[in-house]
């Protein structure tokens, strides 16, 4: 018996090294800076917590900002996340109606702008993302994007001194692998919101409209409000706004994702914050202005389409002054606090 119990209390003994060593992994030494992820005022919630497995972090944060702005990520280090997704754009691709990629290859959509991503249920233009932590696998992963391979990314990392230290910050220890990365990309970009344009200060009392952005408020309530709802400037719907067809794509849209005609040519509805900076518009950037954008809402709708939105069966009628007030509204969406805070900004 009293060698049994010897055996038993060395059992527990070694359990218990054990216990407490896997704790002192991430309870011990590493005590990482929580942070909190703050809904702008007014806002509602987003439909799901993007950070619910995975807790936002200041060294997280740091971690995913140095991958999203490193060309290591792509296979010849010329083409970081940051390349196609530039602050001073809104983090969209300013001037570009397609990004340039690895091996002088062009994309096939314009790349879209990315702030408030936690609302968004679906992400790419055609929704074909469910997950803000997978999303950056399609671009590293693309030929025609950054050409690399995951397992060589992480190869590349692993070689970094700088990289196993911020890791272990971030996460408890130096491992570096995969989901790792995700998560830590993720907690950058899912943190990038703009809710600071003068629209916003006017909402909380801080600011006032001129005569003609109030004029091209009340346009925008009554034309535009029905697929551009306030506060996010867009439903997050997929919808065919009748643009002609691009025959040097012969992009079918959300249809390649769900393979129903019913989704032919639909494409994700854009946030409107911000449109001012983030052009060219639509999902090939066709438009490099909005004037251009609003005279194809005005004259320029293809009404024969048979998934046409319902909304726009009749164009939308707006005279000259109309169109101009409603780009001096357009312009309030401007969030020049985005554009130039540094907690986003290369260093």
């Amino acid at each position: 018996m009293r060698k049994i119990s010897i055996l038993v209390l060395f059992v527990g003994l070694v359990w218990m090294a054990g216990f407490f060593m896997s704790a002192g992994k991430h309870e011990g030494p590493w005590k990482p800076t929580y942070l909190s992820f703050n809904i702008p005022a007014g806002w509602p919630k987003p439909p799901k917590d993007i950070f619910i497995s995975n807790r936002l972090t200041e060294e997280g944060f740091q971690l995913g900002k140095k991958l999203f702005y490193d060309g290591r990520l792509s296979k010849d280090g010329n083409f970081a996340c940051a390349t196609c997704h530039q602050q001073y754009a809104a983090f969209a691709n300013y001037d570009h109606d397609f990004s340039h990629g690895f091996n002088n290859a062009f994309t096939k959509r314009n790349a879209p702008p990315l702030f408030n991503l936690a609302w968004m249920p679906l992400l790419h233009w055609d929704g074909a993302i469910n997950h803000l932590e997978v999303q950056p696998l399609g671009p590293i992963t693309s030929t025609i994007e950054m050409a690399e391979q995951i397992d060589s990314v992480l190869f590349k990392l692993k070689k970094d001194s700088a990289y196993r230290r911020m890791f272990k910050a971030a996460f408890g220890d130096a491992t570096i692998n995969s989901q790792r990365l995700l998560k830590a990309i993720a907690q950058f970009t899912g943190t990038i919101i703009s809710a600071g344009s003068k629209y916003d200060k006017v909402q909380r009392g801080e600011a006032s409209f001129t005569p003609s952005e109030q004029n091209g408020y009340q346009l925008f309530k009554t034309k535009c409000s029905g697929c551009h709802p306030e506060p996010l400037f867009t439903d997050y719907s997929f919808r065919n706004n009748g643009l002609s067809v691009n025959k040097l794509l012969n992009d079918s849209g959300r249809m390649r994702i769900t393979r129903d005609n019913k989704d032919s040519l639909k494409f994700k509805v854009p946030s409107l914050r911000n449109v001012a900076i983030s052009f060219p518009y639509m999902h090939d950037g066709r438009f490099f202005s909005l004037g251009e954008v609003i005279d194809h809402y005005r004259t320029g709708i293809v009404t024969a389409q048979p998934s046409l939105d319902s909304l726009l069966k009749k164009r939308i009628p707006l005279t000259n002054m109309e169109k101009n007030n409603l780009i001096f509204f357009l312009h309030t969406l401007t969030d020049s606090t985005l554009t130039h805070n540094p907690r986003f900004a290369v260093h």
